[in-house]
């Protein structure tokens, strides 16, 4: 079956560019363009699409209304805003409601990617109520120790954009949340970012305040519905992971660019875990409590509960934020690697050896037949079960060093 995309521009001219531009895909895709908000509501109401893009402004309804519109109403919706229009203030407003922001002109490959990438993301996450709910997500869960920690320096007289980047470098949901805004096409991104640290200094402070103080781009998890106990512990994991991810990929002699991406993977590839815990609240604190009473694998109990994992939900996010291939992969399948289609990518051994090192309690229990969450079989299949002993010894050091 054809994928729908559905284009809306109020300039006839624009509109009909795109169809140019797009026409050696029309066997692939059914595309619809329309020249209002108010019809592509109306046509939205008689037949699904699977992505909406948008201009942004525009008479009667402008993009972030439009999109306010499709999130309520048609949720599974990708949604995409394609414009030149740059005014910062409703670039920043759309950042609820867009997934991605692409800027004119475009040219016809990044634009074709961009697409189907967000058809790809089926693939990861095919329960449909569980795609809306991700989908739908307006502000990102984060602790509420860091939310009042990034808010008490915004509104500082002289607020530090080390210290405000410091801050957002260790939560995973406020990282992937301004990692999505700098890899707009808006803010002209440069090829590589090596941090969130990095991307909170690209952006400066006149983006970043809005962005946690107007646009309200992060919301508090409630204390009173879900143990704080929790959240710390993933974040802290999270932090971790990135931290042995790193270091054994520079072992590993992998180049800058990719050794930044094993840090930022490792430390994303649990934002699944505040993104199933928001939604399933109470049930999702009793699994975690019974997955660590019994020593059973989480990713597998919530399987059992939910129909997916934490691995998947994370991916699809990040996926539809537009990060970048790899790290959505990685994050995906970092339980299960050798699921995965690209099973050889570079960074998911990294990553699947991290998280599970990172785990355990006691690295030295690799002597004694193996760490649990390790895939033997992956490792043998790819030829690198032979580095285990000099990469736990590389976690030890890496734990060591971030305790400080």
């Amino acid at each position: 079956m054809k994928k729908r995309i559905l284009f809306v521009d109020d300039d006839p001219n624009v509109l009909r560019g795109l169809k140019r531009m797009l026409r050696s895909m029309r066997h692939e895709w059914d595309m619809v363009f329309v020249e209002s908000g108010n019809a592509a509501l109306e046509i939205m109401a008689a037949h699904g699409f699977d992505v909406v893009l948008t201009d942004m402004r525009m008479p009667e309804m402008n993009g972030v209304e439009l999109l306010e519109e499709v999130r309520t109403r048609h949720p599974e919706t990708v949604r995409m805003v394609l414009s030149g229009y740059s005014d910062p203030n409703m670039i920043l407003q759309s950042v609820r409601v867009a997934h991605q922001y692409i800027s004119k002109p475009t040219n016809p490959g990044e634009l074709k990617d961009k697409i189907s990438r967000s058809f790809a993301l089926a693939d990861l996450l095919p329960d449909t109520p569980l795609l809306k709910m991700i989908s739908n997500l307006e502000a990102v869960p984060i602790l509420p120790a860091m939310y009042r920690q990034v808010r008490a320096e915004l509104e500082k007289e002289e607020p530090a954009i080390g210290r405000v980047g410091g801050i957002i470098s260790r939560d995973p949901a406020m990282a992937a949340k301004i990692l999505q805004v700098v890899n707009s096409s808006f803010f002209g991104t440069p090829r590589h970012i090596e941090s969130p640290a990095q991307a909170v200094t690209f952006l400066g402070l006149d983006t970043i305040k809005p962005l946690v103080l107007t646009v309200k781009a992060f919301s508090k998890f409630d204390p009173e519905k879900i143990p704080s106990r929790d959240l710390e512990q993933i974040q802290s994991h999270s932090i971790r992971t990135g931290a042995v991810a790193r270091a054994i990929a520079k072992a590993k002699g992998l180049d800058k660019g990719l050794t930044d991406d094993a840090f930022m993977a490792g430390l994303l590839h649990d934002l699944g875990k505040p993104v199933l815990m928001d939604r399933f609240q109470d049930d999702y604190h009793a699994l975690l409590k019974a997955s660590r009473e019994s020593g059973c694998s989480l990713y597998q109990a919530e399987n059992e509960a939910f129909g997916v994992c934490h691995a998947k939900a994370g991916a699809y996010l990040l996926g539809l934020w537009g990060l970048p291939q790899a790290i959505v992969k990685v994050v995906g399948f970092h339980h299960a690697p050798n699921q995965c289609p690209c099973y050889k990518a570079t960074l998911l051994p990294v990553v699947h050896i991290a998280n599970a090192l990172t785990q355990a309690e006691d690295c030295s229990r690799i002597e004694e037949g193996g760490i649990p969450g390790i895939d033997q079989t992956y490792l043998e299949r790819i030829g690198l079960k032979g580095c285990l002993q000099d990469w736990t010894k590389i976690c030890r050091e890496a734990l060591d060093r971030e305790k400080g």
